[in-house]
């Protein structure tokens, strides 16, 4: 199992949350996602390690931007 925090901004809602966790749960091997709002934190647990451009893609989907990684 491998966890993962980032960074996302633009996230406003809780809807703004619903949004980035059903993009990001579309990653294959990605078993949770829990979105705090208030502080842009996004942590991502899967099988194995994800590639920081499959998540951007991700959140970019969802339209919201994906900081430093």
């Amino acid at each position: 199992m491998s966890e993962s925090t980032y960074t996302v901004t633009g996230m406003t809602c809780g809807h703004c949350a619903d949004s980035v966790t059903e993009e990001i749960t579309t990653i294959a091997g990605v078993q949770k996602v829990e979105v705090d709002v208030e502080s842009g934190r996004v942590t991502v647990s899967s099988e194995s390690p994800l590639a920081a451009e499959d998540v951007r893609a991700a959140v970019t989907e969802a339209g919201y931007e994906l900081v430093g990684a």
